[in-house]
This record gives structure tokens, sequence and C-alpha cells, in this order.
């Protein structure tokens, strides 16, 4: 009920208990004449001898004497609560709270008049908001889906060079040509409580016979490089597939379950311990310096992690193979899995952060760290199991400037394998990269990376000649909220190690005198 009702009902109320038939000396006129010719109102409840909290009408009396102030009592201070109020005397009170209300209601008109022109201003845009929402729930697919959008655009090529015979000549022959490619990502993020997640992603590109693909020498492969599998090892450009399709929820106190047939292991950890790159160019420095603990194999599995107050604990189970039912080729727990299980063990700090990360990889080995490196010629396993340890932490400044954030890692991989004559043994890996926000221009940002990719270190027979390093440099112009452009150039030393020469040549083989790698390129993103 209104307030300006319940003032009308109220003092009827009160006014309808007196009898019906008062005498005209009950009426009691000259004290109507008084109450209601009252010079000062009170403005306090307090101000009225006979009204004590307890009473049944003190919140109400209390609302219409300091909120209107439409109350004046009897001139000897009282309110007389307890006596019977004739018509007369509540036709007084309606009246001196009629007078207050019409009094606001004067106010609220001059108000409005003088801010017409401001309302109608707000009230257009209030229509226009109901329009567009009225549009968009129309025309929306689903009230707990959101869908997010990039995709990026990569013009470059690669130049080769080396002493060794015939070697940079044909790595020009083969992917030194300039490239235009492609990758597009569609995340559709579903919630149904708020606080879960149903991702799909959609993905398609054409990276596959690129300069900068997975062929060929492998470490100059792009983290954007991508083109779908058609099964058999086979890919094929501009195919839309499924990228990630897993499932999201809090499980109890600082718990979080992930599992699907789609999921990476990456998606199952708690925090990631690298704040480098900004603006990613080559894929060998997205694994916080340590392939072999974070392979980021993607296919069918779980996950759980906890985490307060800044420490966490993660543990992820995937199999590469989990969508193959023959146990020899896939499956889930099988020998054919190509399986990694995982722990992580990290700390994220408010600009800083650190890991230990600890993975054992099944029928995986180093086929699955860059490949194309780190494979020496006496390598002729089937099967590999490997087991890897990382240490990996990153800081970044507080306020942008001179200093740089910095992220750095290392990892040790001990390997085992079947069919081998002089086997691995060892591998380590490191990189430490460095970035600048707001350089040069606020929201653009600038920086470089350098490290060796996985390198053989110990083997059964012989000694390992797979020295290799990797370095880049980008600057991210940020166009607009939406777009950016990114320059970038890397080089690689001795890209492909070991792997691909006769016992002759990798007998003489150095870093010195390897294959090396020149590349360039322009990244264009655009992100909606």
């Amino acid at each position: 009920m209104k307030l300006f009702q319940k003032l009308l009902l109220a003092p009827a109320a009160l006014g309808l208990m007196a009898p019906v038939a008062a005498s005209a000396a009950d009426m009691n006129l000259a004290g109507v004449k008084q109450y209601a010719a009252a010079d000062e109102q009170v403005t306090s409840i307090s101000q009225f001898s006979d009204v004590q909290p307890t009473d049944w009408a003190y919140q109400a009396l209390s609302n219409l004497v300091e909120r209107y102030g439409c109350v004046a009592g009897y001139p000897n201070g009282t309110f007389a609560g307890k006596k019977a109020m004739t018509r007369f005397e509540a036709a007084a009170l309606l009246n001196a709270c009629l007078d207050r209300v019409t009094e606001v209601t004067d106010q609220l008109k001059k108000l409005m008049k003088e801010f017409e022109k401001e309302l109608a201003i707000l009230k257009g845009r209030v229509d226009g908001l109901e329009a567009r929402v009225g549009t968009l729930e129309a025309n929306q697919f689903s009230t707990t889906t959101k869908l997010h959008g990039s995709t990026y655009w990569v013009m470059g090529a690669n130049s080769f060079g080396g002493n060794f015979s015939g070697g940079a000549n044909g790595q020009n022959a083969f992917e030194g040509g300039t490239t235009f490619n492609y990758d597009l990502r569609l995340d559709l993020d579903t919630s149904f409580t708020g606080k879960d997640l149903l991702r799909t992603r959609l993905r398609a590109g054409n990276f596959g016979a690129s300069g900068f693909g997975a062929g060929g020498v492998g470490l100059n492969a792009l983290e954007v490089s991508f083109e779908q599998s058609v099964g058999g090892g086979n890919t094929a450009p501009n195919v839309v597939g499924i990228n990630r399709l897993f499932y999201q929820f809090p499980l109890g106190s600082g718990f979080t379950f992930t599992g699907g047939p789609m999921v990476r292991q990456d998606d199952m950890l708690a925090m990631w311990p690298s704040a480098y790159p900004a603006d990613t160019i080559l894929d060998v420095f997205t694994y916080a310096g340590a392939p072999g603990a974070y392979p980021l194999t993607l296919g069918g599995g779980a996950g759980i992690w906890w985490q307060k107050n800044g420490f966490s604990v993660s543990a992820n189970y995937v199999s590469a193979n989990a969508n193959n039912g023959n146990p020899n080729a896939g499956g889930i727990m099988t020998s054919g899995a190509a399986s990694t299980s995982g722990v992580q063990l990290g700390y994220a700090g408010s600009n800083w952060g650190a890991a230990f990360a600890y993975t054992y990889q099944q029928n995986g080995g180093i086929g699955g760290m860059y490949g194309g490196n780190a494979t020496p010629f006496t390598l002729t396993a089937s099967a590999f199991t490997s087991n890897n340890y990382a240490l990996s932490a990153y800081w970044t400044p507080k306020t942008a400037g001179y200093v740089p954030s910095i992220s750095t890692g290392w990892s040790y991989s001990a390997f085992t394998a079947s069919n081998t004559t002089t086997g691995i043994t060892a591998a380590q890996n490191w990189y430490v990269g460095l970035q600048w926000a707001d350089a040069f221009v606020k929201g653009n940002s600038i920086g470089m990376a350098v490290g060796q990719p996985t390198f053989v270190t110990a083997m059964n027979s012989g000694t390992p000649q797979d020295g290799n390093y990797a370095w880049e440099w980008w600057y991210k112009f940020q166009v607009t909220d939406h777009i950016s452009v990114t320059p970038a150039i890397f080089y690689l030393s001795n890209p492909t190690g070991q792997s691909g020469f006769t016992a002759a040549q990798a007998t003489n083989l150095s870093t010195s005198n390897g294959l090396n790698n020149f590349g360039g390129l322009i990244k264009t993103t655009f992100k909606f």
C-alpha cells in the first residue's frame, strides 16, 4: 500500500473508532482548534511525554513525526494516544498530513520541471536500452553460453644456412618460401550454475604446408601453427574441428574438478608458472621452459586441483588415444594410451609465482618434445617412457617501466626405451623470457626470450652432439582493444641436433657448423 493511501486510511480508521452519535460536547471543538492551529510542529517523538517505545503504534507515529512532520500533538506536550479520537480530531490530523504531502509533491514537481531536459534524455536512453535488450533476448541462441573468438593471421618466411653439405639448400628448398596462414579459434563457454564451465572450442587453420608448421625443422613452428587432424597422422587445411571439450566445476572447499574427451594438460592446472609471453611467437617458449613436464598433451582425461591463499596442488591424467578401443593402440590406462600423468605444486602471489612439476610420459618420450629435435640418429625405439621434473617461476613489476617481467624455467628428463642400440637416457631444457609492458606507447609491449630447447645430455653409448639455442624478439602494437599487430624475428642454432644425419656426419657435428634458421613474420590478431 502506498504512503499516501496509508495517510488517508490510518486517521480515518482511528476516527471511525469514535462513537457515531457523538454529541457537541464530545467533539471538544476548542481542543480541535488548538490542535489544528498549533504553531510549533513536533520534530521528534521524544517530545511527547506520554509516548513510550513499547507502545504498539510507536514506529508508525515516529514516521509521521520525524519523516513527514505532520503531527503537532496537544499544547501540553502530550499526544494522548490512549484517548478516544473524535472525527474532528481525525480530520485535523489528516489535514495537517495532507498539507505536508502536498508540499513535498510541489517540491518534486519543481525539481522535475528544472531537470525536465535531462529526464527526457535519460528516458530516451532507458527506452533504447530496453529495445536493445529485447532484441538480444529475441535473437540469443542460448541464455547460458557466451562466444569468444580469436583469429591470427601470419605472413613470414624462413632462411636457412650452415656449413655441412646440402643441408641449408635442402631446407630452403623445402620450407624457405614466404607464406600467409591463419589460425581461427571459437570458444563456446557455458555455465549452468555460475561457478561451472563447459568449454567447447572449434578450431581451424592452414599451417600444414607452411614454413612455420610442425614439419621440417620443427622448432620453427609457431604457437598458432594449426591444421585440423583428419586421422592417420594426416591433416587438412580449412577444416573446422573440435579442439576442446571439457567440463569444470568446484568440488567442495578449494577443490576444482576438470574432465572431458578433449582436454589439455594445462586446462587442469590451478596456475600456470610463467608470465611470458604477452604475445606468443615460437611454440618452444610456451612450455614454461619444461616441455617434458608440461607436454600439453591433448586427449581424454581428468584432473583435480586444490588451492588456498595462493598455494595449489594439481594432479591430472590425459590419454592422447583415449578414443581408440584397441588397447595396443589406445584407450585409458593401457599400453597404447600414449598418456601423461602429472602433479604440480605451486604458489601464485600478487606479482610472482613458482611451481615444481613432475610428469610421467608413457609411450611419448622425446617424440612429443619439439618434434624434429633431440632425436639422435641411433634412436630406433618404438616405445618410450620418461620421468620429467621441472622448476618454473615468474615475477612481474607492479608498475610498467624500465624493469621487465621475468619468466624462467628448467627441466630434466630421464628416459627408458626398448629396441635401441645406443638410446637416450637424459635430456634437459631451459629458457628465460622478458617482456616490457607499455613499451614506448601505453598498451604496447615488447619482449624477447632465449633458451635451449630439448637437448640430449646422456646416452647409453657415445657422446651426444645435440646443443642448440633459440632466440625470439617481438613488438606488439595494440591498434585497438580488439586488434593488435606483432612483427617478430627469431633465430635457431642447430635446431635439428643430431637427428636426420648419418653416423659420419653426426660424429663431426657441433653447434658451430650445424644448420641454422633465421625467420621473420608479422602476426595480426583479432579478438571478438
